[in-house]
């Protein structure tokens, strides 16, 4: 009995096609992101700046502390997600003055 040979063309599109749709959710992920955290209300110049900040810091007391900040966030979400509502409390939207200094 002969093993039906590959149709690489195929797998390679059906790959194509997978990488596509992960890539378009973590687009509308993070476009969710930036909504949910009341970012969206920041003009685009000013939201690449910060996050141009953010990705050129080295300092791990720094990274880490906004990390543990969207840490704490998500929390607040899935808290309130429980709760039946979506909505986070206003202290979770209100950005720190201080986060995207470097």
């Amino acid at each position: 009995m002969m093993r039906k040979p590959r149709d690489i063309d195929a797998e390679l599109k059906a790959l194509a096609e997978k990488a596509k749709l992960l890539k378009e959710r973590r687009v509308q992920q993070l476009g969710e992101l930036v909504i949910g955290t009341g970012a969206d209300s920041i003009d685009a110049e000013t939201l690449a700046g910060a996050m141009l900040v953010i990705a050129e810091t080295k300092d791990p007391a720094k990274l880490e502390a906004w990390r543990k900040r969207g840490e704490a966030f998500f929390q607040s979400k899935r808290r309130n997600a429980g709760e039946g509502t979506d909505q986070q409390p206003d202290s979770t939207r209100k950005a720190d003055s201080g986060a995207a200094q470097a």
